[in-house]
């Protein structure tokens, strides 16, 4: 059976991040809320996506950085366990995923006051992320091709395209997803990869995974056709 053909091939980017101090850090949960509040979208990014970006190899770390310093450093468990149950991939916009940590600070904070104070060098340093995506030379037009591109783009490319997209449209639906299905006409395949777990798996875990689930529909494509 011949392979289908995208109209459209799946072109490759990937990730660049620059990281910019804010000046803005919080020694208490007084503080932290009170900066998170007003925190804009490139310093949510920064805390949570990129967090989980650059712990996502020493899994099962808590997938953001508010859950870490409250947990590590302010040394509230309780806190940090609800902190860390925000799961980032589940919100379409920074702004929602913002209002969810504000309230889990808010409801599991309520009682503990400023939670108290760390020492000098123990803040938590709010910072920004300046994020630029640059086109790789890789491109597929068919599962074939998908494969090999699979095998040779870096860990930065698989992030942003299986989980810092849900953040574009079509909302929920990750690049690989929406490629796979609306170009290849591959639904099963498509739903399978918008299951991929960050929190459970490497990223080099994810591309094996990735890559094994392509193979078998390969193979199912070569019997079919022999």
């Amino acid at each position: 059976m011949k392979l289908a053909r995208a109209r459209r091939p799946f072109r490759f980017f990937t990730r660049l991040c620059l990281t910019r101090l804010t000046g803005l850090k919080a020694r208490n949960l007084g503080e932290l809320l009170g900066h998170l509040e007003a925190a804009p979208d490139p310093v949510i990014y920064q805390h949570t996506y990129r967090f989980l970006r650059q712990h996502q190899y020493l899994v099962p770390e808590p997938p953001n950085d508010f859950a870490y310093w409250v947990t590590n450093v302010l040394g509230d468990e309780r806190l940090g366990e609800q902190l860390a149950s925000v799961d980032t991939l589940t919100f379409d916009s920074l702004d929602d995923l913002k209002r969810a940590l504000v309230e889990a600070i808010r409801r599991g904070g309520a009682d503990r006051g400023n939670g108290g104070e760390v020492p000098e060098g123990k803040e938590f340093h709010f910072m920004q992320a300046i994020r630029f995506s640059v086109p790789t030379a890789h491109e597929a037009r068919d599962l074939a091709g998908f494969a090999r591109c699979l095998r040779r783009v870096s860990p930065s490319s698989l992030y942003l395209h299986l989980f810092e997209s849900l953040l574009r449209p079509p909302l929920g639906h990750n690049d690989f997803a929406t490629w796979l299905e609306g170009e290849l006409d591959e639904p099963a395949l498509a739903r399978k990869v918008s299951n991929l777990d960050p929190y459970t798996h490497t990223l080099e875990g994810l591309r094996s995974m990735l890559i094994t689930m392509v193979d078998r529909r390969l193979e199912e494509h070569s019997r079919a056709g022999a």
